[in-house]
């Protein structure tokens, strides 16, 4: 639908569940760590929801409340937390094992943990061939395994009291796939389900099982699942609100904050190159060259839409752009990107910028997690459906309508997401004109 100013938006009363296709190390580094600031031993940094504030009419009226108190998200004490995986672990074994959150920590939040147990999952060998599973679901087609899966919704709901859901995938990097005849439309798409179509991967078959129920979900990797024609039909026919893809969290959150700086003052670029290395189960799993594909693509999309080579040829047109990822086990989830970027500026003279960004993944993505979690529960409360691109911030790879460029610029971003919520609310927007003060 389209965007209303001034909504009436649905109190956010009751229990959320959140619910996470895959709980390794970004699924129980969310988890955790909103247990621990509910029982206040941390707090949300890098959380915009809890810590952001939005300014509201001019800055001299000094008027800038924090996001949470703004616009009715759901508090976290009313948050509870189910998922399914590949592996049997509950979410204290599965954090202990990932191994981003120190023992004390989660010993302080283990009865709480243990009792988060994973639902087998719906798994293919195919789409992740660097996993071995031992927590599966099987079935007499894809069509069944999709039908378990929202009997497990169901029963999620009911055993803890929902009164909403949203899902965020947490799960693996699957196979590079471009979209086939069967992810043309629905009708296709739910034949092939029946006819267990090799082209159906498994993160499909959970978007079509949570779309089917009304369910917004958030899609954390690179994989093909709901920015397909069929899922996109499904959401607008269910009212469902869906958005991008690919959590931008180390390296290409690095680029959409500086590649903007450089291209607003008019910085060539000749040439820019990144590297990683991560030893957690993703970096395993990125091992393989077709999951590193998906990936890949998914890095590769963002300097080309920021610095639009088209529209500045001498600046970037001949720019050469290279993403590595290598699997290194002794790093675990303490990834690390190297950057090397080549500019020039007045009268074509050459410089050099190097970043080495030593990061931790999970701790970078769970409070995207919790934000992408609160924001399409709100969306689905004020009657948004169809694509959301004022959360572009979050994603490597926004959504967009046909025939509209993605917008990456970090900045341009937050300013829409703000802008959002305060038409959502009937607020004047700030385009940061400034007139105002000099009349």
């Amino acid at each position: 639908m389209g965007l209303e100013s001034d909504v009436d938006i649905a109190p956010a009363t009751g229990r959320l569940g959140v619910l996470l296709p895959g709980m390794g190390a970004v699924g129980t580094t969310f988890i955790a760590g909103v247990l621990a600031i509910r029982k206040g031993l941390a707090a949300p940094i890098g959380s915009l929801t809890q810590m952001g504030t939005i300014r509201l009419g001019k800055r001299s009226e000094d008027n800038a409340p924090r996001i949470a108190d703004y616009v009715p998200l759901a508090g976290l004490d009313d948050l509870v937390f189910g998922g399914w995986d590949v592996f049997p672990d509950d979410a204290y074994a599965a954090a202990s094992r990932a191994g981003v959150l120190d023992r004390h920590l989660l010993e302080q939040l283990g009865e709480e943990l243990r009792a988060i147990q994973p639902m087998p999952a719906v798994f293919e060998q195919s789409y992740v061939k660097n996993l071995h599973s031992d927590n599966v679901k099987t079935g007499t087609s894809k069509m069944d395994l999709a039908e378990q899966l929202v009997d497990d919704i169901r029963r999620f709901s009911d055993e803890n009291g929902c009164a909403r859901l949203v899902a965020v995938w947490c799960g693996s990097t699957e196979v590079y796939r471009e979209p086939t005849a069967v992810h043309q439309s629905l009708e296709a798409f739910e034949q092939g389900l029946r006819d267990s179509h090799p082209d159906i991967a498994p993160s499909q078959i959970y978007a079509w099982a949570l779309l089917s129920q009304g369910i917004p979900m958030a899609n954390g990797a690179p994989n093909l699942s709901l920015d397909i024609p069929c899922m996109l039909e499904l959401a607008r026919r269910n009212d469902v609100p869906v958005t991008g893809k690919d959590f931008k969290t180390g390296q290409t959150l690095m680029k959409t904050i500086l590649a903007p700086g450089f291209k607003a003052r008019m910085l060539g670029v000749e040439g820019w190159y990144s590297t990683n290395i991560l030893g957690n189960r993703d970096g395993e799993i990125l091992d393989d060259p077709e999951s590193f594909k998906s990936k890949e693509m998914s890095k590769l999309g963002v300097l080309d839409t920021i610095f639009q080579p088209e529209t500045y040829p001498e600046l970037y047109g001949d720019m050469t752009h290279v993403v590595r990822i290598n699997y290194y086990p002794p790093r675990g989830d303490n990834k690390e990107g190297w950057d090397n970027i080549d500019i020039f500026g007045w009268l074509g003279y050459k410089m050099q910028i190097k970043i080495d960004f030593l990061c931790r993944d999970s701790i970078l993505a769970a409070p995207l997690v919790l934000d992408l979690a609160l924001f399409l529960d709100l969306a689905k409360r004020a009657g948004l459906s169809g694509i959301q691109e004022w959360l572009s911030f979050y994603w490597k790879s926004p959504a967009h309508p046909q025939g509209v460029y993605p917008e990456h610029d970090l900045f341009i971003q937050l300013t829409k997401l703000k802008n959002t919520l305060r038409h959502l609310k009937g607020d004047d927007l700030i385009t940061h004109l400034g007139a105002e003060y000099y009349d």
